[in-house]
């Protein structure tokens, strides 16, 4: 195990207060809260955010992209869209120093005892929810029958079909969807062409080509439809309001 560093003076950062150090060449987000210190790694574990440039609220540090909470005294992740916990690191005080100690592991599992419970929370709709169907494992057979005319509202309820593989939530109530086009198919008078214009939660998403892959064969599902076309957009960027209180319920997100 490394040995503490002296990072800082204990009298450069405030009550509340948080401050950037680096520790054996990694940069590390240092926190002063009711006279005690904590230390987490400096990335959001969605989008690798700066921790530290993030908004302090008694024990929760917002990353600055898109709003995902850690907890400053354990690296649990609070809410979405992360779901993994940030790397705690040991903090002490001694002869007016702040001295960091790095850990190799996350301290922290899963969410704390006193975190908003989105692990759990997903965990519990995981349980009830179907596998995830990918295309070599999509059942074979005649498409199911059109409900209804093919319109955006009936793409949409066909698009609840699509989650997103940490979250378990599906794609309409977090909000990825940003419109939905249909045009006539140019090859057959009979079918439609349809165009999705989708967003992610980060644009580095580790889920994205499966998410679209699942987005062209729910679609696709439909006879009347030609061809599925998924546009990928990053322009308005995703945020956590986005989403509807269905999916917030799911979340555990109050």
């Amino acid at each position: 195990m490394q040995d503490f560093q002296r990072v800082i003076d204990v009298a450069d950062v405030p009550d509340p207060g948080k401050t950037l150090v680096e520790v054996d060449g990694e940069m590390i987000a240092l926190f002063h809260v009711g006279e005690a210190w904590y230390a987490l790694d400096d990335v959001c574990t969605h989008d690798g955010g700066p921790l530290a440039d993030g908004e302090l609220r008694d024990y929760k540090i917002a990353c600055p992209r898109h709003g995902a909470k850690f907890d400053i005294r354990s690296g649990a992740a609070l809410t979405m869209p992360a779901v993994r916990p940030t790397r705690a690191h040991e903090v002490k005080v001694d002869d007016g120093g702040v001295w960091v100690r790095l850990r190799d592991q996350p301290l922290a599992q899963g969410p704390s005892a006193h975190a908003t419970p989105v692990s759990a929370a997903a965990a519990t709709v995981a349980a009830d929810s179907p596998s995830p169907v990918t295309p070599e494992t999509a059942p074979t057979g005649s498409p199911p029958a059109p409900s209804g005319p093919l319109c955006e509202d009936s793409v949409r309820e066909l698009l609840k079909e699509v989650k997103d593989p940490e979250l378990f939530v599906n794609i309409v109530d977090l909000g990825l969807i940003y419109g939905v086009t249909i045009t006539p198919a140019a090859d057959d008078a009979t079918k439609q062409h349809v165009a999705v214009d989708m967003t992610m939660t980060s644009p580095a998403c580790p889920a994205g080509p499966q998410l679209i892959s699942d987005t062209k064969r729910v679609v696709n599902q439909r006879p009347d439809v030609a061809a599925v076309e998924v546009r990928i957009v990053m322009d308005p960027p995703w945020t956590p309001d986005r989403m509807t209180e269905a999916a917030r319920d799911q979340l555990g997100i109050f």
